[in-house]
């Protein structure tokens, strides 16, 4: 599965379809900006990543994980990139995030599997 750019995650209400299962999926919402656009552009580049651009926010979104590693956002954004700053650059996220170490962030959306960080 290749990265999708642009796909429209959003349905209307009559699109939905309710199933009582759980999801795996994960992502992030960050505000529009110049390390968004960075992480989002690179991220486009993953196997199995869906970027979403919206007018004021970029959305990536997966299934099952997430990784995210600092060193190659820093080489796409031309400067560090931390965990930390990682963080400030996302307004919201769903599914767990785990700072694995100080290069990488990882998104889970199978909780048993983000459970082995606890």
């Amino acid at each position: 599965m290749s990265a999708k750019v642009n796909e429209n995650i959003f349905k209307s209400m009559s699109d939905l379809e309710f199933k009582d299962t759980v999801s795996h999926q994960c992502g992030v919402t960050m505000n529009d900006s110049v390390e968004a656009r960075a992480i989002a552009e690179l991220m486009a580049t993953k196997e199995g990543i869906r970027v979403t651009y919206l007018p004021a926010m970029i959305r990536i979104d997966g299934e099952g994980r997430i990784t995210f590693k600092m060193d190659e956002i820093a080489e796409a954004l031309g400067r560090e990139m931390t965990p930390h700053l990682f963080e400030i650059s996302t307004s919201t996220h769903y599914g767990r995030m785990v700072m694995v170490d100080e290069n990488t962030v990882v998104l889970f959306g199978n909780m048993e599997e983000a459970m082995a960080y606890e």
